[in-house]
């Protein structure tokens, strides 16, 4: 399941957020870019999806772009899940709400922790520390593949880096996810390594090596 989270988020717990035709999905486009295959290298599955959208942003071990299809954009990633891992509350971690939104969009803007759009903030719970008023830091919910949630958009302002802020918005975020009888996932850039060993001393072990892929039509209606 974990290696087609976005295909078993959107077919599954996530539907809400889904336009679907066949085997193929994407999320509502001001909810996130990413899209799901029900089978990756099955043709029919990216014929269903050209009468979705005209480009995409897909996740799996391994992906070539389908007949009709052209990748404009590819990263190998990981994916580290913790099985095993304790989270701890923060109490200094407020949940943020859309009226947050225009705030965090900043802070993603200039952070770039990934893709965000208007309301991605609806897939799933985000917290946010505060410095004098202003958001400093946050993390979050994103992909909801059955029995796990997606801890993501983890950031911190560049002013406030270094104060372990990451750490424990990320094991806040897990905490709520183990309570709710989940286990908690993430994905991090494979050049990364930063973030990685953050992840490891946090619990998460790396359980598979994915790529992170953009696509779009060649020949869009």
């Amino acid at each position: 399941m974990l290696e087609n989270p976005a295909w078993a988020a959107l077919s599954g717990p996530q539907a809400c957020f889904a336009e679907a035709a066949g085997s193929a999905a994407r999320f509502q486009p001001d909810v996130s870019p990413f899209g799901g295959l029900a089978d990756p290298a099955d043709p029919a599955a990216w014929h269903d999806l050209a009468t979705l959208t005209d480009q995409t942003l897909l996740t799996a071990p391994a992906l070539g772009a389908g007949p009709g299809w052209e990748s404009t954009f590819s990263m190998p990633g990981v994916q580290m899940v913790g099985t095993t891992m304790t989270g701890v509350a923060d109490p200094e971690a407020v949940v943020l709400t859309e009226t947050d939104v225009p705030e965090i969009l900043d802070l993603v803007e200039r952070t770039k922790p990934g893709p965000f759009a208007k309301r991605t903030i609806e897939m799933g719970r985000y917290l946010g520390i505060r410095h004098e008023g202003r958001l400093i830091a946050m993390a979050g919910e994103r992909l909801r593949p059955p029995g796990w949630t997606e801890v993501s958009a983890v950031c911190t302002d560049p002013d406030f880096r270094g104060q372990g802020l990451a750490a424990r918005l990320t094991l806040a975020v897990a905490a709520g996810i183990l309570e709710r009888g989940e286990l908690p996932f993430l994905h991090a850039a494979a050049t990364n390594t930063n973030a990685i060993r953050l992840y490891e001393g946090l619990g998460f072990e790396i359980a598979h090596h994915v790529v992170f892929a953009a696509f779009k039509r060649t020949d869009p209606a």
